[in-house]
């Protein structure tokens, strides 16, 4: 992703979940993913796809077991 795509993407998302700490970084070596951060909260990564000339973006949000809360 360029840094306008990224930058697009991060206002995007930050509008529609009404949230200003949501940011998105590039990798710091290429082919490594890109991250998703609320504040400093890692998130997820971001893919972008693009198919028969149109481009998409998917966010593959992970949630570990250890940071759940305990059952009752």
């Amino acid at each position: 992703m360029t840094p306008k795509e990224i930058a697009r993407l991060t206002n995007y998302l930050r509008q529609t979940f009404s949230n200003n700490r949501i940011t998105i970084l590039p990798p710091s070596r290429e082919g490594q993913p890109i991250e998703m951060r609320i504040g400093e909260e890692f998130i997820g990564v971001v893919h972008r796809d693009v198919d028969e000339g149109e481009v998409s973006y998917s966010i593959q949000i992970m949630v570990l077991e250890e940071d759940l809360p305990a059952e009752a």
